[in-house]
């Protein structure tokens, strides 16, 4: 029985290699059926042609089609599943993902060409599913999908979520088994919980996850990492947890982990204005955490109230100020156009980045979501209906109608923050001696500004003190080929390859003419 596992992201973004790329949930199950002995293909058609996908659906005639949908791409996930219903009548057409999950009976109407709706975390349900499949048994009975029988749509009981994330397989030991999937890009993101302790208005997480924070251990994440860094040579990495920081004693030791290890890494990851502290912003950055990205949202108390943010402008405050004050590049997400946004409200926000000073930051209008609290009580308020996401066209669905003046006085703002005192590198060192991360951020910051000697004097430390950590290589040679050192770059990158003999952009600075 061969299966495909299919993705195409929403029609504007299907050239950008970043938002085009496969959600983590379908690698997963992809894993979970190669794994199993199963024959799974994962694919991403974001950038292809209609024409092409459809030479390759023809060619691989898959039994199975299971295609993942999110808000964003509901659109292009129904006109995939038509065109495989069209060439491949007898295959059985799956979809799961956020958007099928709150919204199957949109996808489950009559004359569609999709056959189940699997609801929430599929791990367990897809493995029950292709099993019945596979020997011919009947499924309807399985917990946790949604189908159309006799004209009406049947939903079967919920599935109970996964206990122990670590039995998960790891997504890039699988990943070799696809078709348009950029594999190193792929495995630079990961995700270390499922769940988010926050309940916030415009987000479905809690909803889709459950209530509960599920987490993955330490070992288990480094040694992710650790596979990833060998096969692929990804130095860089991006957890992509809503919360990672949600459980500290986690945070404190996977942090000791790498350090012990020598992983040697940069990273990032999202976390909440209320879940940090001074110690564990310390020991994540000696880890290699060089950025951390927080939900500001808003500066006015009222809209954070009104979003179910549960956060003052206080604790933010104290969260930016220890991230900045530590050294760790500060990142934050911010939420234009919020329904009754006055300019004081406006006012309130723009004070507050102006007091953050984020070394970047993003702006997001206010959008609707199925399965948040925002989509239902405007559902009650009959300010929204039931049709609108299958009505409309839209990638996102805003909340105002228009855009206001908010969006576009805040990205101007947080265009304009920018770190300009280089003592801070010094307190810093002061502070936590000798830190990798802290001449990472130190020597791009003067290779920036043209003060190439500053930089490599920053950079030299590093390979100096840690003559295996092949940012410091890795570092200097882009230095020097910018600054016109061309074979003293190139050396610096065959160090790199000699620490990680996979690292793509030192091959390829390497074999630039």
């Amino acid at each position: 029985m061969k299966i495909l596992l299919a993705y195409q992201s929403g029609l504007p973004h299907r050239n950008d290699p970043y938002i085009s790329l496969v959600p983590t949930g379908l690698c997963y199950l992809h894993a979970c059926l190669q794994e199993a002995g199963y024959d799974s293909v994962l694919a991403n058609f974001s950038a292809w042609p209609v024409a092409r996908i459809k030479e390759e659906l023809l060619a691989l005639k898959p039994d199975i089609i299971g295609i993942s949908q999110w808000t964003h791409n509901r659109h292009s996930s129904l006109e995939l599943a038509a065109i495989s219903r069209d060439l491949l009548p007898k295959s059985m057409i799956m979809m799961g993902g956020g958007h099928a999950t709150f919204c199957y009976e949109d996808i489950l109407i009559e004359g569609s060409p999709v056959d189940i709706a699997v609801l929430g975390e599929a791990e367990s349900t897809l493995l029950e599913l292709v099993e019945r499949l596979a020997s011919g048994k009947e499924w309807q009975s399985i917990s946790g999908v949604a189908f159309r029988r006799n004209g009406t749509i049947v939903l079967t009981a919920p599935r109970k979520s996964l206990g122990d994330l670590d039995r998960l397989p790891l997504p890039a030991r699988y990943l070799d088994r696809s078709l348009g999937v950029d594999l190193e890009l792929q495995s630079e993101f990961i995700v270390t919980t499922r769940g988010c302790p926050s309940t916030c208005y415009f987000c479905s997480s809690p909803d889709f996850w459950g209530k509960k924070v599920r987490f993955r251990s330490p070992s288990a994440i480094v040694e992710e990492i650790q596979y990833i860094r060998h096969k692929y040579g990804l130095i860089y990495f991006s957890i992509r947890d809503d919360t990672f920081t949600a459980d500290r004693r986690r945070v404190l030791e996977f942090c000791t982990l790498l350090q012990m290890r020598e992983v040697n890494i940069l990273w990032n990851c999202q976390s909440r204005v209320t879940a940090i502290d001074e110690e564990m912003v310390i020991e994540m950055k000696r880890a290699g955490c060089e950025c951390i990205q927080l939900g500001v949202e808003s500066g006015s108390p009222r809209l954070l109230k009104q979003l179910g943010k549960n956060i003052t402008p206080a604790q933010i405050e104290h969260a930016c100020a220890l991230i900045r004050e530590i050294g760790i590049n500060l990142s934050i997400y911010l939420i234009s156009d919020i329904p009754g946004e006055t300019d004081d409200d406006i006012r309130q926000t723009i004070d507050l980045v102006r007091h953050l000073r984020p070394d970047h930051g993003y702006v997001s209008p206010l959008a609707y979501y199925p399965g948040t609290r925002l989509y239902k009580d405007a559902l009650a308020s009959g300010n929204t209906t039931s049709t609108l996401f299958a009505d409309k066209r839209h990638a996102a669905l805003y909340v105002a109608s228009a855009h206001g003046e908010s969006s576009a006085k805040l990205m101007k703002e947080l265009a304009g923050n920018q770190q300009d005192d280089p003592e801070c590198f010094k307190v810093q060192k002061r502070r936590l001696g000798y830190c990798y991360t802290t001449n990472v951020i130190a020597g791009e910051w003067y290779r920036q500004r043209g003060e190439y000697d500053k930089a490599e004097k920053e950079l030299r430390e590093m390979t100096t003190m840690q003559p295996n950590n092949p940012w410091g290589w890795f570092l200097l040679g882009d230095l020097y080929s910018e600054w016109g050192k061309i074979k003293k770059g190139k050396a610096l990158y065959a160090k790199v390859l000699s620490i990680v003999p996979q690292h793509g952009p030192s091959k390829v600075a390497q074999a630039a003419p």
